[in-house]
């Protein structure tokens, strides 16, 4: 077993047998900038500041020899040899950069399902390329004409080869986008989609138990991030509370109920909050999560929702130990704006 050690986070990372440093960083959500994977494009060059590798077959034009000599390598060809590799690479809490935003990509309407009365489930894929995203981000969809209000909505899955990005919607009352949504997109439907947007995502860096905690169709972006986080099997528990009205209102049941099946360090925890029902807890979380979770000083907690429910999330999780930088929200307001990151955060 190999560490790749970032400098100057301290940040270390296991690489698999065989892997590049390129496939062992993306494995564990970050995003190092590469464009061919075949050492000919020099955009994963960084300084190697200890130990030892094979850099394999890359061309001059792309790595000099005085850049070897100086310690460069390109990651994308690059495997350890021995076991710790310092490299010069990630910004001081070595969070991942981000993708660029783009506007207006044309996607098609694949899939749609009626997840609950008020919640529509729509699944879409660019007709051309695939928009890149981190779990937890959202977009901002509108008509192809744009005579819609765009409004934003959070991803709620994590990125798949196919391209493909799942949305899920509330009907609100006047709400115009959500009602064009919910009358008139339907398979075959096309719409135009910008972003990505948002920084509610994953923290690469983490190595402790995760406790997500959502409402409504905040539960689309803790989706996205719960999926994520089982796909690259994350070795800490990830506990998920979603707080529903009624039995009714718990969307995706089937695939949460799946996961806590599939995967022995996930576990799925729903309350109900306007009735009762056997083997289903009650009460709103900010109520209940200290009969749970006593000690939250250790956690990564992802709070999504109401900026009202955010808040009280907030406010319960401090009192039971909760840090101020293991916390991450992610609020819905009714005209939020998509905000798009500073440049620095860019890939």
């Amino acid at each position: 077993m190999t560490t790749i050690r970032l400098s100057p986070s301290g940040k270390e990372v296991e690489a698999k047998s065989g892997e590049t440093v390129l496939e062992t960083l993306e494995n564990a959500g970050y995003a190092l900038p590469n464009n061919c994977r075949a050492g000919a494009c020099g955009e994963c060059k960084v300084k190697v500041l200890e130990g030892e590798f094979d850099q394999g077959l890359v061309m001059d034009m792309a790595l000099s020899k005085e850049e070897r000599a100086e310690g460069f390598g390109l990651m994308c060809m690059c495997k350890p040899l021995s076991p710790t590799l310092e490299i010069d690479w990630g910004t001081d809490d070595a969070m991942p950069k981000l993708f660029p935003p783009k506007e207006n990509v044309r996607c098609m309407i694949v899939d749609r399902i009626e997840r609950t009365p008020r919640i529509a489930e729509i699944r879409l894929r660019p007709v051309g390329e695939a928009i890149r995203f981190w779990p937890g981000q959202y977009v901002s969809l509108t008509n192809t004409s744009r005579t819609v209000t765009p409004r934003s909505y959070s991803i709620a899955n994590a990125p798949r080869p196919d391209g493909e990005i799942v949305l899920q919607i509330t009907r609100v009352p006047d709400g115009e986008t959500s009602n064009w949504v919910h009358d008139e997109v339907l398979p075959g439907t096309m719409v135009n989609l910008s972003g990505p947007y948002g920084t509610f995502i994953g923290d690469p860096g983490t190595d402790a138990p995760v406790l997500c905690l959502a409402a409504g169709t905040g539960l689309a972006p803790i989706m996205g991030l719960a999926d994520a986080a089982l796909r690259r099997g994350y070795n800490k528990p990830v506990h998920l509370m979603f707080s529903a009205r009624k039995e009714e209102d718990l969307y995706c049941k089937g695939q949460l109920e799946l996961w806590n099946v599939r995967h022995r360090r996930f576990k799925f925890i729903p309350t109900l909050t306007q009735e009762e029902k056997e083997g289903v807890l009650s009460g709103r979380i900010p109520n209940i999560l200290k009969d749970h979770y006593p000690d939250l000083s250790k956690h990564a907690i992802y709070i999504a929702g109401s900026p009202e429910f955010v808040d009280t999330c907030i406010s319960a999780a401090k009192q039971l130990g909760a840090q101020d930088d293991m916390i991450h929200t992610e609020g819905f307001f009714d005209q939020a704006l998509p905000e798009t990151p500073a440049s620095d955060r860019l890939v």
